[in-house]
């Protein structure tokens, strides 16, 4: 399998109906090669909806939406048993939460309570309600949105624990002058979103997963990093540092972009492109902390002072 024409395809099919993004449809493939989740940080109305539309088209899934909202229950999300007065039993009743693509549109306007009905299926894949287990069918990737200029009114901060089941933040910004002229353009005529066609099966999307966790990862790399992690653990400006399950997510991230990169091992510069949106959710700030910087500057900072490794490659056999 080609990697590099399929990449291309699966940019030309999304590329109907939204302009540019290039480096986020990487970011959104390099995702779900690690089975993982995105949260994008935007200003409404830069396509998010539209997106996760196409993409769920060009892997042949299915798509769910969920607008949070405050009043929004945990079983609204996940499904409940309803009692049917015509056969006088409880029949089970799947939420969204069964599909592919899954878009959790204002994430951070639900409570604490119902944004945690997510952890249990964007960890596990699989959803429990009322003790029957229910499995998630691969590929299923959350999408989650929310606006960092916001009020903090009527919205509430991510818990940690949610923040860390994603494998990325992602800020989508403005488009530039040249590609809102060519949006303008492609949305001055009938809609191609009906035209997108499947360019991954299931099957594939496997394949592809089974051959970027057999991308090597050198001894030194691994060192490299760590090294990363540790200083996040121990910047004077953070409370509280990235989770060994970060570590991991750095990791697989980066056998993620070197697949893309048509290359069967991780090398450093495949570490440092891909850290910042690995890393920056993944740390508190200690008080002093946010009256100086902010996550991404502090970890772009860890980043340029992390000393990188002179040999990388095929692993050693070290550990």
């Amino acid at each position: 399998m080609n990697i590099e024409t399929h990449l291309t395809n699966f940019k030309k099919e999304i590329g109907k109906v939204i302009v540019g993004q290039d480096e986020v449809l990487d970011l959104i493939f390099i995702s779900i090669l690690q089975k993982g989740h995105i949260l994008f940080e935007s200003v409404p109305g830069t396509g998010k909806t539209s997106l996760a539309k196409a993409l769920a088209k060009t892997i042949a899934g299915s798509f769910r939406r969920i607008q949070f909202t405050p009043d929004l229950l945990p079983t609204d999300i996940t499904g409940l048993n309803i009692y049917n007065p015509k056969t006088h039993e409880f029949e089970l009743q799947v939420g969204p939460i069964a599909t592919n693509v899954l878009l959790a549109d204002e994430i951070n306007r639900a409570t604490p309570r119902t944004q945690s009905a997510l952890l249990e299926v964007m960890e596990e894949r699989q959803v429990t309600i009322d003790g029957q287990k229910i499995e998630i069918d691969d590929p299923f990737i959350v999408m989650a949105t929310q606006n960092p200029i916001e009020s903090t009114q009527g919205t509430f901060s991510l818990p940690e624990a949610q923040l860390d089941r994603f494998l990325m933040r992602v800020d989508l910004g403005y488009p530039s002058r040249e590609e809102e002229l060519n949006m303008m353009a492609l949305y001055n005529g009938p809609s191609l979103e009906e035209e997108i066609r499947p360019v991954f099966s299931k099957e594939m999307i496997a394949e592809l997963q089974r051959r970027r966790s057999a991308i090597a990862v050198n001894h030194s790399t691994m060192e490299y990093m760590l090294d990363m992690i540790h200083h996040t653990r121990v910047h004077p400006h953070v409370d509280v540092g990235v989770s060994p399950r970060g570590t991991l997510a750095l990791m697989h991230a980066a056998q993620g972009v070197s697949l893309i990169r048509d290359r069967d091992y991780v090398t450093p510069e495949d570490v440092k492109y891909i850290a910042p949106y690995i890393l920056g959710h993944r740390i508190v700030l200690s008080i002093e902390g946010l009256t100086l910087a902010d996550q991404n500057s502090v970890i772009r900072e860890i980043i340029e002072n992390t000393e990188v490794p002179v040999e990388y490659g095929v692993p050693r056999h070290e550990l």
